[in-house]
């Protein structure tokens, strides 16, 4: 098929949410990344998400949706504390894991009792799910392990001739996908991704917050996951990629000394006028990293990189998701310099 690309005007908006009533599936434009968006509900429909990307089937997709309402309709059971952390986060880039309805089928869940639920805040993602009158289950429109979107130009180039069409709706603003969070009692959450909401702004509602190990290390074989983007290596530009732990001297010396056809780095605003290889850089805090890793990530192909040193951010804040996702598309590869 040929893959219709479609503005964020009205008629076009209407175009998208026909398709996704007719069970097709259409790139959307969220505030983290760009989705891959099906009816929820509709098993047909979702198969051709993990068929357009190439993605195992255990691993669970996000059902988003437009207006609180629509929560009971997908969760079996909405706790207080899932109220609260929807009233402070909602809408925004906050997954909760609840206990799934009936009608959420298993291929959407991937085979768990519990799905992932939120409500987007990019005006786009919401208008669509309201005008398809379904819960969208949206995984990033990218094929599988590849960086994930962050404009519908990398969504064309990934999924020309796989689905119907792309909304273009800018550049997605916050750049990582959403923070994913287990209720694991009354006063406690886990971080089992974690996204731009942090720890510390999950303090402010739960008396407890904890991480998951596996945002940091590698699951063992055959551990079941709870929320997307835990268990595969994920993330990775075709270009072998290195993290570097350590100071920026330390690191420009490691780099010189590997210093080939095909090495390239990745480094911090204002790192890197010295280096004999090619170079980009990244943002100069946490937020601009978040927003601009995975587009920096895919730019590498387009240089032939074959490898490339990338500069650690510090794991605290919203430095923690950009960590995690620069842990997995290295493979776990990490030198400490």
């Amino acid at each position: 098929m040929e893959t219709k690309r479609l503005s964020d005007c009205a008629s076009d908006l209407l175009e998208a949410a026909e398709l996704l009533k007719n069970g097709q599936v259409v790139g959307i434009p969220t505030e983290t990344v760009y989705g891959l968006a099906a009816d929820a509900r509709n098993p047909q429909a979702v198969r051709q998400i993990f068929a357009a990307k190439g993605r195992p089937a255990d691993n669970p997709l996000i059902v988003h949706l437009a207006d609180i309402r629509q929560l009971g309709e997908i969760a079996a059971e909405v706790p207080p504390l899932a109220e609260k952390l929807a009233e402070r986060f909602w809408p925004g880039p906050l997954t909760m894991i609840l206990p799934k309805q009936a009608q959420i089928p298993e291929i959407t869940s991937g085979g768990l009792d519990t799905v992932g639920v939120r409500m987007p805040s990019h005006p786009v993602a919401r208008a669509l799910i309201l005008l398809s009158g379904a819960p969208i289950a949206a995984p990033s429109a990218n094929i599988s392990g590849y960086p994930s979107p962050t404009t519908a130009e990398h969504v064309i180039r990934d999924m020309q001739g796989k689905i119907a069409a792309v909304v273009d709706g800018g550049a997605c603003s916050v750049g990582v996908e959403s923070t994913v969070i287990a209720l694991e009692s009354a006063d406690t959450v886990r971080i089992l991704r974690p996204g731009f909401v942090t720890a510390e702004m999950l303090g402010t509602v739960v008396p407890h917050v904890t991480l998951d190990p596996a945002i940091l290390h590698q699951l063992q074989e055959g551990q079941a996951v709870r929320s997307p983007g835990m268990k595969y290596q994920h993330y990775s530009p075709h270009a072998h990629v290195i993290l570097v732990e350590g100071t920026w001297n330390a690191f420009a010396d490691l780099v010189q000394q590997q210093a080939e056809t095909g090495i390239c780095a990745l480094v911090f605003d204002g790192e890197g006028k010295d280096l004999s290889v090619p170079c980009l850089t990244y943002g100069s805090d946490d937020q601009e990293q978040a927003q601009q890793i995975f587009s920096k990530l895919r730019e590498f192909d387009d240089m032939n990189a074959q490898k490339v040193y990338v500069r650690a951010p510090k794991p605290e804040g919203i430095g923690l998701a950009v960590y995690n996702r620069l842990i997995r598309a290295a493979g776990f590869e990490v030198i400490q310099v």
